[in-house]
């Protein structure tokens, strides 16, 4: 074997481990959507202000100006029956549509590369949106991982080609 053959598989063996952990991350952050999806079907706006209130009662004497603390606090304060509604779509069809996708993935299904490329382009746009109109830097750290995502899941897709050539 020559060694530009040895690189190559070297290069091979690194993208299919990084593609691998990228993709058991947000497989499971996926399950994570799922489950908060669920979860908040049940959460009532009175007991998220239940939660928020437990949860800040102590840290708010204690720091009254905690960036944090403060953040939950007004979360609890806008929680709405709509909110609730909106939240519970979302992290279901968002946590739905991405396990069915990293699934697909993980069976290693040819078809199932550009789609899930689809996928997570239109997740990126979404999350972008959302970042312009709410300037949430959650949307662009989770943008970024999706584009590392597509990026592995081209160089993955190009090795898996390239083997079944072979």
């Amino acid at each position: 074997m020559n060694i530009k053959n040895s690189n190559q598989k070297k290069e091979e063996k690194i993208i299919e481990k990084s593609f691998d952990i990228v993709l058991l991350l947000k497989s499971i952050f996926a399950i994570v959507e799922i489950i908060g999806g669920i979860a908040m079907l049940f959460m009532t706006p009175e007991r998220v202000n239940n939660v928020v209130h437990w949860f800040s009662k102590g840290e708010l004497h204690e720091v009254p100006n905690d960036f944090f603390i403060n953040l939950i606090v007004n979360f609890g304060h806008h929680f709405t029956a709509g909110t609730q509604y909106l939240a519970a779509v979302y992290l279901l069809s968002h946590g739905l549509i991405k396990i069915i996708a990293l699934f697909l993935l993980w069976r290693k299904i040819l078809w199932s590369y550009p789609l899930s490329i689809v996928v997570f382009l239109g997740f990126i746009i979404y999350q972008l949106n959302e970042f312009a109109t709410r300037h949430s830097i959650f949307m662009i750290l989770v943008s970024i991982v999706d584009v590392i995502m597509i990026v592995l899941t081209v160089l993955e897709y190009r090795n898996l080609k390239h083997k079944k050539k072979y």
